[in-house]
């Protein structure tokens, strides 16, 4: 359908709706009017959109950053739109350098084929699996072959590939780009030609490539995708974006209790911020309750809220309630009903030695740092002497707020 067509279609109360809708917490909706003709049409036409969204699968698992995104996908999907979730199986083997200061390692297709294994039935904690259309963009990579791949470069200029901040940076840098790099975009643009997008979702820091899909369309004779950006979530420090590497993150396969735990230590602050990107809640909900927060209701019962809501999500209604139950429990002081048993041998045994083997800190340095920190107790006790050696016996040993074992010395 040509873009004069688009236009010819009346933009209703549901087609602005729609548009709130898919405007909540966006960083950019681009161009805008482009996606509101697109709305009329679906309604008009009872002809779903296609509504795309890549993961490369760089990693086993997805944390709660990942899902601002795809709550952004479910909410599109719940309008009764086609939501694409697209794994970048091929894509992987080059590695996206988006937001790199260096060439990104590319994965081995082991590799790559164990993470996608995991990506989208987590994925599917959000998003409908019933109505959601799950591709790889091997599909169509692979067969473009060395002459297709000629073909497809040809469709952009050097010049234009350095325009992008990331590479311009390395440039000016001194710092290398390797030939692969120019791949990447290119082949993620061309995802949005195979499936014949019209509306691609991706965070603020894959701009250009969601743009560079827009471009290809074009050159392909399509009509070309709109692109809505969201914003990086921040993670538990309030200050970085979310992220493994940073240790700021909530993983969604996180047992119940950690992750509920996790979103109450977050700032009151940074709190609306989630509550806008990752609770379905609606935003008239959520205005309510900050109100009622500006005027003396305590913040702590927003954040309960929320991390009721997150958890319960990932697990279960149940679940939340226990996490909840468990949380109050160890804030006066109380051990979790369920806490890990481990069996060790060779007593005495320096306590240090012991919070390695029973999994409750990485290494022995890093246990003795908890316990100059104030972080380890036994039976209740606050552990201060680095020396201590605990003789056979059951103990219950408690790092930090959350991790308890209950510890059998042989």
């Amino acid at each position: 359908m040509n873009q004069s067509t688009v236009t010819t279609f009346p933009i209703t109360d549901g087609v602005g709706q729609a548009l709130e809708v898919s405007l909540r917490g966006a960083d950019e909706l681009l161009p805008r009017d482009e996606w509101t003709k697109k709305l009329a049409r679906a309604e008009a036409t009872g002809i779903p959109l296609r509504i795309k969204l890549g993961l490369d699968p760089t990693a086993p698992d997805i944390h709660i950053g990942h899902t601002v995104v795809l709550n952004k996908m479910r909410q599109l999907q719940d309008l009764g739109h086609q939501v694409i979730f697209l794994i970048g199986d091929f894509t992987t083997l080059i590695g996206d350098p988006s937001g790199r200061n260096s060439t990104r390692p590319p994965l081995t297709p082991e590799q790559i084929k164990a993470n996608a294994e995991t990506y989208y039935r987590q994925a599917s904690m959000v998003l409908d699996p019933a109505k959601t259309e799950i591709r790889y963009n091997s599909e169509w990579s692979e067969p473009l072959g060395a002459a297709g791949m000629i073909q497809l470069a040809a469709k952009y200029t050097v010049a234009r590939m350095m325009e992008r901040d990331d590479f311009h940076k390395r440039f000016t840098g001194g710092q290398s780009i390797s030939l692969h790099e120019f791949l990447y975009p290119l082949l993620q643009g061309y995802d949005s030609v195979a499936l014949k997008s019209d509306l691609e979702l991706g965070g603020t820091d894959q701009k250009f490539n969601l743009l560079m899909g827009r471009h290809l369309q074009q050159e392909y004779g399509q009509e070309p995708q709109c692109i809505l950006t969201m914003p990086l979530l921040v993670g538990l420090d309030g200050v970085d974006k979310m992220s493994k590497s940073k240790g700021n993150y909530i993983g969604i396969a996180e047992d119940a209790n950690t992750m509920f735990a996790k979103v109450l230590s977050i700032s009151d602050t940074l709190m609306w911020d989630w509550y806008t990107l990752l609770s379905f809640k609606s935003l008239a909900e959520i205005a309510v309750l900050r109100k009622e927060v500006e005027d003396g209701r305590n913040p702590k019962d927003a954040k309960v809220m929320l991390a009721k809501e997150i958890t319960a999500r990932f697990h279960s209604a149940s679940a939340a309630d226990a996490a909840e139950a468990d949380f109050v429990n160890r804030s006066k002081g109380g051990v979790p009903d369920e806490i890990p048993e481990v069996a060790l041998q060779g007593a005495p045994l320096g306590i240090g030695a012991l919070l390695k083997q029973a999994n409750l800190a990485p290494s022995t340095s890093e246990a003795n740092r908890l316990i100059d920190g104030g972080g380890v107790r036994v039976e209740g006790s606050v552990v201060s002497d680095r020396g201590l050696k605990l003789e056979a016996g059951t103990y219950v040993v408690q790092v930090g707020k959350r991790k308890f074992a209950r510890v059998t010395l042989g």
